[in-house]
Parts: C-alpha cells; structure tokens; sequence
C-alpha cells in the first residue's frame, strides 16, 4: 500500500448544492449515500438510514441530520439500474427527485421503460418532458458524474456510505448507524 490509502476513506467530492439533499447541507453530520436503484442492498442501506434520521431528528432537530444520494449504477449486474437513475434525473428536473427515489427503491423489481413511465405518471410527471429527457439522455453526464466521484473516493460497488466525509464500514445495522451518527456530531 502507498500512501494515498487516506484518499480511498475520505470523499472526494464534498456535499454541495448541485447534490440531491434532504435536509441541509450545513447539518452536524450528512450521510452520503452512493446506490444503485436496482441493488437490494442499496435499498435496505436507505431504509436504515430513514429510520435512524427519524428516531434522531428528535434529539438532533432537523436541520442537524442531511442525507444526500448519489447514483452509482452497477450496469454489469444491474442492467436497468443507470435508466432509473435517469427517471430519478428526469423527475428531479420536475421538483419530485425524492418521491420517485422512493418509488424506485419499492418497486426495485421493476425497473424497466414502462414501469419508470408509470411511475412518473403517478407522480403526476409531465409524461412527455420526461420521455424526452430520457430519449435524449438528458442526465447522463451528471449520473456519469456521481459515478466518477465514487471511484475517485475508492467506491467500488454500491451501497457505499460517508458520514461527514469518512467512509462508513461498521455494520449496517440502525444502532450502528445511530451510534455513528452521534459519534460524528460530537
């Protein structure tokens, strides 16, 4: 090992306004998530880290906990993974980032063209602009983006998590999450 092994725990690319945020930016402790939509894992990491900033948002108040979610799409095993992240794009455009995020983790069997053209529908998308944005590839370069800052913070496979910038890698357990989430806040 060289000595950058510290590059590959540390984020290289810091929170910023461009990223997907629950919460706020300038919170005690944010979590970085890099998921895949079609990853069962990535699915079970969201939903642990949900139910731990609830039971925290109590204690900490709200604007102490921020949540961002990056795409990392593992296109060699996930196949549809990268064209819903691109739903998730296109629905972001129109204001509903979160709902279809959401969405796509609950129906993460169901991924292809026709459930994610459902899915907006649901959401009361405009059908044709998100059509268009996925025929165009509108997205691409920002989920290539988030891809190429997960590499260069040494993510390998999704889900990968940082809290306050330091690479997760206890347990992903919600006590283990909570104990991290107070240990970074002190």
């Amino acid at each position: 090992m060289t000595d950058d092994s510290d590059n590959y725990i540390s984020l290289f690319v810091l929170p910023s306004t461009q990223d997907h945020i629950q919460g706020v930016l300038n919170a005690a402790v944010v979590f970085v998530m890099y998921g895949d939509y079609e990853c069962f894992q990535s699915a079970n990491v969201y939903r642990l880290i949900k139910v731990a900033q609830q039971q925290l948002q109590v204690s900490f108040g709200e604007n102490n906990l921020g949540f961002i979610f990056r795409h990392f799409p593992q296109v060699q095993i996930h196949p549809h993974a990268k064209r819903a992240a691109e739903a998730a794009e296109a629905a972001a455009a129109q204001g509903q980032f979160w709902q279809m995020h959401e969405m796509l983790f609950i129906h993460q069997q169901e991924l292809e063209n026709g459930y994610l053209v459902e899915y907006a529908n649901r959401l009361g998308l405009d059908i044709s602009q998100f059509l268009q944005d996925l025929s165009r590839g509108t997205y691409v370069d920002r989920i290539n983006a988030d891809i190429e800052g997960g590499l260069r913070s040494g993510v390998e496979a999704a889900p990968a998590l940082f809290i306050n910038g330091i690479r997760y890698l206890n347990c992903w357990t919600v006590e283990q999450i909570m104990a991290a989430i107070v240990a970074a806040n002190d």
